[in-house]
């Protein structure tokens, strides 16, 4: 072997990689952005869960309740109602995960030693925020009575084994039996929607790489046009799996569809929009399809795995992990599918993710025209 057609080679490969911008990223970046996504989204650690409170009994003894409950950084307390009916709002605008109801006579039945009632009602549409709140709300609890009845019960001769437990009654809306899969399926069409996004990027990477966006650039169509041309197919496509997803969803896994089937496809349009957008933006970095595939997966399909709130809570990131998930189109439109698909929510909840979408969607759109001629010349 010779060491110096060995350093030659080597040196030719140095100066390949740094003057291809889009290796010299993949090579050198992408171990870096993977080890920060994974470490954000699979070191659950849940905290800040929001919650709302409807005190009935309205008590000093209720509000240290509430005080112990809420301390520390596992629960936040979102607001105090004063109706159910903002409690209802509350859970379908996604504002809160789980609420905590004080019975009126709740310092009373303490007092008494009986069971003091509490119940709590948790967002089906997300089990493990919602599991989290019931466990730290009814160990708080226990802990607050048994503190504050201790001294009591010692000065009458009591012990603590002889006071009634937490009478603690747990409701889940939308999905009563926590089924995972009730969760989770709605969640993934938002990945598998996404799977376009892909093609869309390989393909305009192949016509770079063939020479033929070149000659199409040398016709009268302009740069907006063309990505739009690129598009619009694959919107297409996606929507012909827009109306067979669902029918899947709900004929093989029981999945139940709450909502307007209208309003899902009109959405799934926008999403399909935004998404391909990204492809684009993809498409019109990238030389090659095996760097346009590689950085697909890199900031599409890894990101909409991890970071969009589909098998790891968003409550359990952290906040610039939070942040990046706002600019991912599979976090928006998550909430919607969830939403339309339990609850059977509507335009009225859904508005701000549908603005969400076509914001995204024209970002996207907009700086993958600005960047598109100069990547050219």
């Amino acid at each position: 072997m010779n060491g110096r057609r060995i350093w030659a080679v080597t040196r030719k490969e140095i100066h390949h990689i740094i003057r291809d911008r889009s290796t010299l990223i993949l090579v050198l970046f992408t171990p870096l952005l993977l080890l920060l996504l994974f470490s954000y989204s699979l070191t659950v650690d849940l905290h800040h869960v929001p919650i709302a409170v409807l005190d009935l009994d309205r008590s000093p003894v209720s509000r240290a309740l509430i005080q112990q409950v809420t301390a520390g950084e596992d629960l936040e307390l979102y607001a105090y109602a004063s109706t159910m009916d903002e409690i209802e709002s509350m859970l379908m605008h996604g504002e809160i995960k789980a609420a905590v109801l004080i019975s009126p006579d709740f310092t009373r039945q303490m007092q008494a030693f009986k069971g003091m009632p509490v119940q709590i009602i948790i967002d089906g549409t997300e089990p493990e925020s919602g599991s989290f709140a019931v466990e730290h709300i009814s160990n708080r609890a226990e802990e607050f009575i048994n503190q504050a009845l201790t001294g009591q019960m010692q000065a009458m001769g009591m012990h603590l084994e002889s006071l009634q437990p937490l009478d603690l009654r747990v409701r889940t809306w939308y999905n009563p039996d926590l089924k995972p899969r009730n969760d989770i399926i709605p969640g993934l069409i938002s990945m598998v929607l996404g799977l376009p996004a892909l093609s869309v990027a390989l393909a305009l990477a192949y016509e770079r790489e063939h020479g033929t966006l070149e000659q199409l650039m040398a016709t009268p169509i302009g740069r907006a046009e063309l990505l739009l041309g690129k598009m619009l197919p694959y919107i297409f496509v996606g929507l012909l799996n827009v109306v067979i997803i669902p029918l899947l969803a709900i004929a093989w896994f029981r999945i139940s569809f709450n909502g307007s089937f209208l309003l899902f496809f009109g959405l799934s349009a926008l999403f399909m929009f935004a998404v391909l957008s990204m492809g684009i933006v993809v498409g019109v970095f990238m030389r090659t399809q095996a760097a346009a595939l590689a950085l697909s997966f890199l900031v599409i399909f890894f990101p909409g795995f991890f970071l969009t709130g589909i098998f790891f809570p968003l409550a359990s990131m952290p906040e610039e992990a939070r942040m990046e998930a706002l600019f991912l189109p599979g976090t928006h439109y998550a909430i919607i599918t969830r939403g339309i698909f339990l609850p059977g929510i509507g335009m009225e909840v859904l508005w701000p993710y549908a603005l969400m979408l076509i914001i995204l969607g024209f970002m996207f759109t907009g700086l993958a025209a600005l960047f598109f001629k100069k990547k050219l010349g």
